[in-house]
């Protein structure tokens, strides 16, 4: 079906009465999750064709995600949908006086390859539930994984509803194109740019999931084991290709040699095995990005780790040591197994080191103070952050998830994704059996009731 086609078809659902049913469309939601349940085998596998991607990381953070994703909008879409009673205004006694909220009509979602399953179908489940029609665009990069999307979505969808365009460059340049509603994209900072310019020509409002360099704080006080572990645990989780991935560890002076003792040791029990014989480690998603990651490693003094698996497309967890802040590794989002480990002497060397990570989508913390733990969080300026651990904050979809400025605008994950994909819309139902007569001209003699209504009010 041709884009017009689409466009059309979808136009003429938004106008029936199947889009503004929100029982019809919990009964998809419904239908969605017994699907994507039915296929779980066929979903690890494709990711496992597509890079390697371990069963447990598949079912962890792409289907359990999405699972929850679906129960939150089944068990809320009638609450959330419901207009919203205001207190009138008393000028506009006598009135009612609601918020109603409205689909905006046609999206288009474009989403990225390091979690190709929950990226795509997190969005389009917020979409979809809250009344709009998509068009959903998952990545070339992941063919396996946009073969059983688009398997699904067509499965439990008719096509005017939820519709899977794959391709590559081409297509998504083709969709940017036509008039949206409103567009949804997931991937790199460069890429969100061309997005953005391409929407701004319609006017379109934009929803920009990001990324960026996440700076890891790890002080003195802090529980250098623990920290270790979770560390590793949120810069390894799918070999480092996570948009809000430790970027770079910057360490107090003192406790350094003793964090990356932890750090190596914990690599050590996650990954006892060859990078040939390793099931547990993601694999890097193509050529261009393994033949980046590896000269990143080799311009740089290694520490740790650093082996790899050409035929695979695998890279060993690498601790990197001291870059330079002007090297390659410190400008650009690394999005793979290397780990800067930068050290620290003072608060405000730390607070120089810190400006070199501007907005990013995720900031960690590892302290026992509270006092410097609020302070640091509260001084910068970043997406999402988290104390004493990494990534964590993603997991709970009571949370907003997005990123701000460099990393991205708007905010997505339940509630948030409903607010995300409806507009509030205010309506003002003004009764008729009392018409209040001060409004009107002529105005002589009600100056100063107006002023005296004003003091009241104000």
């Amino acid at each position: 079906m041709e884009v017009q086609e689409i466009l059309q078809s979808q136009d003429e659902y938004l106008s029936g009465v199947n889009a503004r049913s929100i029982k019809y469309r919990i009964k998809k939601l419904k239908t969605l999750k017994r699907t994507i349940a039915l296929h779980e085998n066929d979903i690890m596998q494709a990711l496992y064709d597509d890079f390697y991607k371990p069963n447990y990381e598949t079912l962890a953070a792409e289907l359990f995600t999405v699972h929850k994703e679906i129960k939150c909008f089944i068990d809320n879409l009638g609450e959330w949908s419901s207009p919203e009673n205001v207190t009138p205004s008393l000028l506009n006694f006598p009135s009612s006086e609601k918020i109603y909220h409205e689909a905006y009509g046609k999206v288009l979602i474009i989403s990225p390859w390091n979690y190709p399953f929950q990226l795509a179908i997190m969005p389009m489940i917020g979409a979809f539930a809250s009344g709009n029609a998509v068009v959903l665009k998952p990545s070339r990069f992941t063919a396996h994984t946009a073969n059983i999307i688009e398997t699904i979505c067509h499965t439990v969808f008719d096509q005017h509803e939820v519709v899977v365009c794959k391709g590559g460059v081409d297509t998504s340049q083709q969709l940017l194109e036509e008039k949206w509603d409103h567009i949804f994209f997931t991937g790199s900072t460069a890429v969100g740019k061309i997005v953005a310019k391409k929407a701004a020509e319609h006017l379109t409002p934009t929803t920009l999931e990001l990324g960026g360099k996440n700076p890891c704080i790890v002080d003195e006080t802090a529980d250098l084991k623990l920290a270790a572990k979770r560390i590793a645990w949120g810069k390894w989780l799918n070999a480092g290709q996570t948009c809000i991935a430790p970027d770079t560890v910057l360490v107090q002076e003192n406790v350094k040699d003793d964090l990356i003792k932890h750090l190596k040791s914990w690599v050590k029990k996650f990954y006892p095995d060859t990078l040939e014989e390793s099931h547990d480690l993601t694999g890097i998603i193509n050529e261009k990005h393994f033949k980046r990651l590896v000269e990143l490693k080799e311009e740089n003094k290694v520490l740790f780790g650093g082996d790899i698996n050409e035929e695979k497309k695998k890279i060993a967890p690498t601790l990197i040591d001291e870059p330079s802040m002007e090297s390659t590794i410190m400008q650009q989002e690394i999005f793979g197994p290397l780990l800067p480990i930068i050290s620290y002497e003072s608060d405000e060397a730390l607070k120089r080191l810190t400006d070199h990570f501007y907005q990013p989508l995720a900031y960690f913390i590892f302290t026992r103070n509270k006092k410097k733990a609020k302070q640091w969080m509260r001084e910068k300026q970043f997406g999402g952050g988290v104390i004493n651990d990494s990534i964590i904050h993603v997991i709970n979809e009571k949370l907003p998830f997005g990123g701000v400025g460099n990393s991205g605008m708007g905010q997505y994950h339940g509630y948030y994704s409903f607010k995300t994909f409806t507009r509030e819309k205010a309506i003002v139902d003004h009764k008729i059996w009392y018409d209040q007569p001060f409004r009107y001209p002529p105005y002589k003699g009600k100056l100063g009731l107006l002023k005296k209504l004003k003091r009241w009010i104000t």
